[in-house]
């Protein structure tokens, strides 16, 4: 699910309109629009304020469900031993 599909199921599941949505992050209707539309994205100070109203995490609002990387079962890079010897 795409980042606009998420925002509008959110938005939808706390039964607010577009504008209630707007007044709570301080933006115009039409930027919420635009958001659930594909039109534009939130930038990351209002990620983090979406995160906050729905009580989810923005790794949620981000991450494409179809996405199929997934973290490495290994760190990346060198380990603090390699890094020491």
């Amino acid at each position: 699910m795409k980042l606009a599909d998420k925002i509008r199921q959110l938005r939808i599941e706390k039964d607010w309109s577009q504008e209630r949505l707007a007044e709570e992050m301080h933006v115009s209707r039409q930027a919420v629009s635009k958001w659930e539309s594909e039109g534009a994205e939130p930038e990351l100070s209002k990620l983090q304020k979406l995160a906050d109203l729905f009580g989810v995490t923005t790794d949620y609002l981000l991450r494409d469900e179809n996405d199929e990387r997934v973290a490495p079962e290994q760190p990346l890079g060198p380990s603090k031993e390699e890094v020491v010897s």
